[in-house]
């Protein structure tokens, strides 16, 4: 996606709802800050808040390395309590959406929001490179011909 037109569905979204869910988000990072227990969520919700304020362009990937017990324990509670009814309302909030064409983007905007909603301990929200469009041409298919070849005859010639 062209970064013009990222931005232009980031300023639709906002609009339509960004910034209340972004704002709810927020709330629920400065509630959960108050004990220290639940601080690991108020980040989180923090976290979450800045990717439901410009979710285009963006996405969500694993920290990566292995997930700790305390964390799959953290992300286990966090749905129980909350995580399920985010992500019910995000299901809800984006029905609406998908009713107009140019809701179609942000229904699903709405809609890769639920699993970071659902486990936000161990998720990290990264900026997305655009896929640069490249034409096949004949080096493609004579590589694609010889790792066939390798592949079906063990690596010999025919």
């Amino acid at each position: 996606m062209s970064r013009i037109l990222s931005n232009a569905l980031n300023l639709i979204w906002l609009v339509f709802g960004g910034i209340w869910l972004a704002l709810g988000y927020m709330l629920a990072g400065v509630v959960c800050c108050l004990l220290i227990v639940t601080i690991p969520y108020g980040i989180a919700s923090f976290r979450i808040a800045s990717y439901a304020l410009w979710p285009f362009g963006r996405t969500v990937v694993d920290r990566g390395g292995r997930i700790g017990v305390v964390t799959s324990i953290g992300n286990l509670i966090w749905i129980v309590v909350a995580g399920i009814w985010i992500a019910i309302g995000h299901v809800l909030t984006s029905i609406p959406m998908f009713l107009s064409i140019i809701g179609i983007p942000l229904g699903i905007a709405n809609l890769k929001m639920i699993p970071v909603s659902l486990a936000p301990l161990g998720k990290q929200i990264v900026e997305v490179d655009p896929v640069r469009v490249r034409w096949p041409c004949a080096s493609d298919r004579v590589r694609k011909t010889n790792l066939t070849r390798d592949r079906h005859s063990g690596g010999g010639r025919w």
